[in-house]
């Protein structure tokens, strides 16, 4: 791999990769999918509630409904019967456990799953009964459908979900309509009518549980900028104020006894000189600058990545007990342009025909030092081939982080296996 730095290299990256591209492209996500988060927001972390809780569910239902299920092994198959089931709820155990060990991505994918294989079920458990069944006869399954639809609110969007809502209760409809070939055509819509207004119950909860995170989320991302700005702002006030004293208690009064004095005088001069050394201990910035925390250092970030994209994913991973950081305001900011550079020059050059190009930004915090990684699976491209007129690399992005005191880039790429920059700062430089 063509690289300025083998810092953050993932350790599946070879320089004499083998592989297909698309296939290491499906590798780095299923491994980005499988990595917990040491910092989530409240969207993500709902996600994973709602997953161990339906995952729970699904447990419990397939218990409760047992008896039943063994009461009807004179009518069905026993083999017709251990396959529906283990299609049904086989994959609620392993949502449950997913949920609580991996990461949102890992969660929705089990979810998708789970509810597939519950749609399939349903396709399949008709064809079990005999046609007509005999009378009493009830298709157990049908009864727990809001099961399926909660873990397809999980796994999609919700255009996705209520289509997955109408479809399940179409399916039970015409099955039981199989089962017992009596039903009317109006008793087959009303069984699909009860199905559905059951299961947009549970959906419109979910659905709504979602949107309420994803609306903390945003607010809490609309405070951070503003917890930034503020702080900005009073840096910039404070230093106002303090050039403002310097200048009317030092310089203009030097200034003031230098037009009386008339000749030269050593008290003058000791004050011209004290004064000289005030301008210089300013200049060059041994007073504490305003700094900002994780808190407002991530929300600052976040809000110069989505001014420029807001369909790329942000993430801050902050570990537990570490919240030291003090990112001065200047800092801050030279490392949000050469971010902003890096995002730009993936959208302007990453894109790949025929597929939607991932881009993520992920900034963790550790002690007393800030690490921010874009990547994306876009084009890629040999850092070696790279023209010299071609400024955005070398004086944007790395030439920016060389010219702020504690801070290093390096960019990571190669054609056909997507780009990474990393950007760190740390304040003991």
């Amino acid at each position: 791999m063509t690289a300025s730095s083998m810092l953050d290299t993932s350790p599946n990256s070879h320089p004499m990769s083998l592989e297909p591209a698309g296939a290491s492209r499906w590798r780095r996500r299923l491994v980005a999918a499988t990595q917990r988060r040491g910092y989530e927001g409240a969207a993500d972390r709902i996600l994973r509630r709602f997953g161990l809780a339906i995952g729970i569910a699904g447990v419990i239902v397939a218990v409760v409904e047992l008896p039943e299920i063994t009461g009807q092994r004179g009518i069905i198959d026993v083999g017709w019967t251990v396959a529906t089931m283990v299609l049904a709820f086989g994959l609620f155990p392993v949502l449950a456990v997913v949920s609580v060990t991996l990461s949102r991505q890992a969660t929705q994918l089990v979810a998708g799953a789970a509810a597939v294989c519950f749609l399939i079920s349903m396709v399949v458990i008709p064809f079990a009964y005999p046609a007509p069944a005999p009378p009493g006869t009830a298709v157990w399954l049908y009864r727990v459908l809001a099961l399926g639809v909660l873990t397809a609110v999980l796994a999609w969007r919700p255009a996705l979900a209520v289509g997955y809502l109408v479809l399940g209760s179409a399916v039970a409809a015409m099955a039981n309509n199989r089962v017992h070939p009596s039903v009317t055509p109006l008793g087959s819509a009303g069984d699909f009518v009860q199905s559905a207004a059951l299961c947009a119950l549970f959906l419109w909860c979910a659905v709504y549980a979602k949107a309420a995170a994803d609306r903390v989320d945003r607010e809490s991302a609309i405070e951070s900028r503003r917890a930034a700005a503020v702080a900005g702002a009073a840096a910039r006030d404070r230093e106002r104020a303090r050039f403002a004293a310097l200048i009317h208690d030092a310089v203009l009064s030097t200034l003031l006894d230098a037009s009386r004095a008339g000749t030269d005088s050593p008290v003058l001069r000791r004050q011209a000189e004290r004064t000289l050394e005030q301008l210089d201990e300013c200049r060059v910035g041994e007073t504490e600058p305003n700094r900002l925390d994780a808190q407002s250092a991530t929300g600052f970030l976040r809000s110069a990545v989505h001014e420029v994209n807001t369909d790329i994913r942000f993430t801050a991973r902050r570990w537990s007990g570490i919240d030291d950081l003090r990112l001065p305001v200047d800092a801050a900011g030279t490392i949000a342009a050469a971010l902003t550079e890096a995002v730009r020059n993936s959208l302007r050059h990453a894109t790949v025909p025929g597929r939607e190009v991932q881009r993520t930004v992920t900034v963790t915090i550790s002690a007393g030092g800030i690490r921010v990684v874009f990547r994306d699976d876009g084009a890629g491209f040999d850092l070696s081939q790279v023209s010299a007129d071609r400024l955005g690399i070398s004086v944007s992005i790395l030439g920016r982080m060389r010219q702020l005191a504690g801070g290093a880039g390096f960019v990571e790429s190669q054609p056909g296996e997507g780009t990474t920059v990393t950007l760190v700062w740390g304040s003991d430089g």
